[in-house]
């Protein structure tokens, strides 16, 4: 049984949740909670912990930012879009589950103290950044990292922010370079 309760958008993504893994699931109903919710959710993050898994879309990424923003005991849980897409859906509904437990096995916390590890300049040096194949390795170091998929600045704040080793990254670099040749 997973300790932290894991909070998603829907539903449908409490029924798959609760199907892949044993645990306590609760549902923001899209963008539209209130503040009582939102308190509730910083006394449960408290006492047990929290782990939020989003759609990896627009709207999910925003109603993470929300919730994460003044609640401590956070975990952050991200599926690629490409693990949860079903025609034109996007969601965690979508997902197998095998991609939810390996997203919630990821689950990584931010980090009280940010640190300057890693640099804007190493990420445009190893092409994460003002490339032609940038958006793809970006997706790829997020998937293979458990961070999930950000733009050039979301990367560079989620490897500083969410405890990333740098021997983590340089396995990922190197997994990411072996695919390309």
């Amino acid at each position: 049984m997973i300790k932290e309760v894991i909070v998603v958008e829907g539903r449908d993504d409490i029924t798959v949740v609760k199907a892949a893994v044993d645990a306590e699931v609760i549902a923001t109903r899209g963008f539209g909670y209130n503040r009582k919710f939102k308190e509730n959710l910083k006394n449960i993050a408290e006492k047990r912990g929290i782990i939020i898994l989003t759609d990896p879309d627009y709207m999910g990424e925003k109603i993470r930012k929300d919730i994460s923003q003044g609640i401590k005991n956070c975990k952050h849980a991200f599926l690629p879009q490409n693990k949860a897409i079903k025609g034109d859906d996007i969601g965690v509904e979508n997902a197998t589950t095998e991609d939810i437990i390996e997203a919630l096995s990821k689950a990584r916390p931010i980090m009280v103290e940010k640190t300057d590890e890693f640099t804007q300049d190493e990420l445009l040096y190893l092409g994460f950044i003002g490339k032609p194949t940038s958006k793809e390795k970006r997706e790829k170091i997020g998937e293979i990292l458990g961070i999930g998929y950000s733009n050039s600045k979301q990367l560079l704040n989620r490897l500083n922010n969410f405890g990333i080793t740098r021997e983590e990254f340089d396995k990922a670099v190197e997994r990411i370079e072996k695919n390309e040749r």
